[in-house]
């Protein structure tokens, strides 16, 4: 409401009115307001006009004044409603901006005229305002006039209408309609909601779903969303021009419903450029468009991640479910597996990044997907652990520190999507065993930065033997110092045989059970000088040779060349057999060494391979009637030749004895968590204790309900447990 302005201090003393003295002074001010109206008050003195008004009030003529206000002000009104109804519809806006803008001055000015009516008669009598009387008149006269209001409405509507379609109308002619709307509520949108409102949103809703069906059918996804932006865009500068912001999140609910919600599941399916296809080419602007339109809807983001999901889940199936046949599997975990999954989780979190905004909705939806289809291959934790070994040996040499830390925590990233973890740990100890034992790593640095972070993941239970075996690396290097001393001490009782032994402690080291092996004598020798030294100073240990796990290096003379040949201890008891006889015999060999046929076939074809040694008949098998020579010929351009060791064919003997291996584990880790909650609860329901058991254990494995019921009858034939005598689905601790 416009502020009230005093005309004067003014003077004023009491006045004895004559019995004509009301309506001769209320002609006069009828006749100034019928000049006001007809924008002629240049002639009119104010202060006169205000001291008749206060007199009538003051006289207790006040009803003569309102009501002759409200009779005048009602007749003009009419007139100008008239005027207004005869307009033509081009210029029928203009007309009634005017007839609005000539009403409010006028009404200032009568306002002004009758302000001590205003703080007087009207508080008192409790009536409307001189200023709000003519904000109603012009509401019920001119506004709501049957003539008026639906003209003004479809007109209204038919401009924004033409506006949407590309033309340029007068937005300030229309920001003067809807502001008079607004005004005429008198501290309310009521008239502004009903006489324009509604109507705007029904025909903004109607129009939008023509033309959303119409969009659709002609433009791509990405296409189709710029429309939708750019008309979003629009319903806000139309707030901001000429419409009530309170009808701005009405307007966007319209648009967002017609243009996005009504058509998602379209959009995201959209052949050739809906998610998928853009999720496959990157389109991260058109993907976080997406995600910020679909935001603004209920259910907008569920149905993006249900597609996300299921293309992940897609794409890593056909990533993790190569066939093995295809590939082997160590070229499978190094140069598929690994490498392909952590270019996709690397790619996917970008996505996240910066289309997605970081949404937890969404990080929740990829982290399940990885887990999923990364743990429908049973051999995910061997290959994460292939990868680590490959990294640790070759992949990280020459890098920096900075490079390490990023590979290293890529491989943390998948590593938490495994559920059988203990399997990875039984993988990665066999693995890291062997680059410890054969020196291959090219970092312990790196070494112990892996293990601080499956520390960091699994809890300092699930690395204490693998810091183990680093501490026997560490001391097995101080031992081999001391022995060297003791040997010069004695004058190297070795007889020029340069023995490196390395100690390891039962419990930390994934050992196998050690095979038979006859050791040349001055072998045999070397290692009773050691066992000798090492037990003076060790006293009850026991040490237990593990030629399985050892090499040698041995300096042969050929005709042409000397070499230094790098091989396996069993391939140096077999070139040791060599040193007085030209050729052995497979039987022979087999008696000499004491090495188990298997290993020892193995062995003999790689050193065949090599042509180290030349097999009788040259077949790729070894049978029992089988001779080896000895190739005094042999010729390398290289002057140290390493010999690999032949692995199995197909490693699934191996692999099946490590899974037989982590199901014994299984076993004591269950009956361990089934004992440690039984005996802190004492009594508990089958149920509860399956759940507290799982929980325990799921950051190592989750185990399967049957197999931990077959441990609680385990637990009670040996007497940890008992069924409870009044429910046999209840368990009882048994103290000892």
């Amino acid at each position: 409401m416009p502020k009230q302005k005093p005309i004067a201090n003014l003077k004023l003393r009491h006045v004895q009115m004559d019995p004509n003295y009301a309506k001769k002074t209320w002609e006069l001010l009828r006749n100034a307001i019928h000049e006001i109206h007809k924008q002629n008050a240049s002639g009119l003195s104010f202060e006169e006009l205000y001291r008749n008004a206060y007199n009538m009030v003051l006289h207790k003529c006040g009803d003569l004044l309102y009501a002759g206000l409200r009779e005048e002000v009602d007749a003009h009104l009419c007139s100008v409603a008239a005027e207004v109804a005869e307009t033509r519809d081009e210029d029928f806006l203009q007309r009634v901006q005017q007839a609005w803008a000539y009403h409010k001055t006028s009404m200032l000015m009568i306002r002004d005229i009758l302000m001590y009516m205003d703080r007087v008669y009207v508080t008192q009598n409790n009536v409307p305002s001189v200023y709000d009387l003519g904000l109603e008149l012009f509401r019920r006269n001119v506004a709501e006039n049957p003539q008026i209001r639906q003209r003004q409405r479809l007109i209204l509507l038919e401009l924004i209408r033409s506006e949407r379609q590309g033309e340029v109308i007068d937005r300030s002619l229309l920001s003067s309609i809807t502001h008079m709307l607004v005004d005429l509520g008198i501290n309310s949108r009521a008239v502004y909601e009903a006489e324009f409102e509604v109507h705007f949103l029904e025909t903004s809703a109607a129009f939008y779903t023509v033309e959303s069906q119409r969009f659709i059918n002609s433009n791509s996804c990405p296409d189709y969303m710029r429309k939708v932006e750019a008309r979003l865009r629009e319903e806000e500068e139309r707030i901001e021009h000429y419409l009530n912001p309170f009808t701005e999140p009405k307007i966007r609910e319209v648009v967002e419903r017609e243009l996005i919600a009504a058509h998602m599941r379209t959009l995201v399916e959209m052949e050739g450029s809906g998610l998928v296809p853009m999720l496959k080419e990157d389109k991260i602007e058109d993907l976080q468009r997406m995600y910020n339109l679909f935001s603004r809807v209920a259910g907008g983001r569920d149905l993006m991640c249900e597609v996300l999901c299921a293309h992940v889940r897609d794409v890593g199936t056909q990533i993790v479910q190569v066939p093995e046949e295809a590939i082997t599997m160590q070229r499978q975990a190094t140069g598929v597996f690994m490498p392909e999954l952590i270019q996709m989780r690397d790619k996917y979190m970008r996505l996240l990044e910066q289309a997605f905004a970081n949404d937890k909705i969404f990080t929740k939806s990829l982290n399940q997907a990885f887990e999923h289809f990364i743990n429908l291959n049973p051999r995910s934790p061997e290959y994460i652990s292939l990868f680590i070994d490959e990294k640790m040996c070759r992949g990280l040499s020459g890098a920096s520190d900075e490079e390490v830390d990023q590979i290293v925590e890529k491989v943390m990233d998948i590593f938490r999507y495994v559920q059988e973890k203990d399997i990875f740990e039984k993988y990665y100890k066999q693995h890291l065993a062997r680059r410890l034992l054969l020196g291959k790593s090219v970092s312990d640095d790196a070494e112990l930065n892996v293990i601080q972070r499956l520390k960091m993941e699994c809890g300092f239970q699930f690395t204490t033997k693998v810091e183990g075996m680093f501490k026997d690396i560490s001391k097995s290097a101080l031992t081999m110092e001391a022995f060297r001393g003791y040997l010069r001490r004695n004058r190297s009782p070795l007889g020029g045989i340069e023995l490196n032994v390395q100690v390891l402690t039962t419990g930390f080291w994934p050992t196998q059970v050690a095979t038979e092996c006859l050791l040349p004598d001055d072998v045999q020798q070397c290692c009773k000088v050691f066992e000798q030294f090492y037990l003076s100073s060790h006293n009850g240990r026991r040490l237990t040779w593990q030629t399985n796990m050892g090499t040698a290096d041995l300096k042969v003379a050929f005709e042409k060349k000397r070499h230094e040949l790098s091989v396996s201890t069993y391939q140096m008891v077999i070139l040791m057999l060599y040193r007085d006889h030209d050729y052995r015999t497979f039987q022979e060999l087999k008696e000499l060494t004491g090495v188990s046929p298997l290993d020892l076939k193995r062995n003999l074809l790689m050193l065949a391979k090599y042509k180290i040694l030349v097999k009788i008949p040259r077949t790729r098998r070894v049978d029992d009637t089988d001779k080896f020579h000895f190739n005094t010929r042999f010729r390398h351009k290289l002057y140290r030749v390493k010999v690999m060791t032949m692995l199995p064919s197909k490693n699934e003997t191996a692999h099946s004895q490590t899974l037989k291996k982590i199901d014994e584990d299984r076993k004591h880790h269950i009956e361990a968590a089934i004992v440690r909650t039984m005996k802190a609860r004492k009594t508990l329901q089958h149920n509860l204790l399956l759940i507290e058991v799982t929980n325990q254990l799921k950051s190592r494995f989750t185990p399967h309900p049957a197999v931990v019921k077959k441990r609680i009858e385990s637990l009670i034939e040996r007497d940890y447990l008992e069924r409870s005598k009044t429910d046999l689905k209840t368990y009882n601790y048994l103290d000892s």
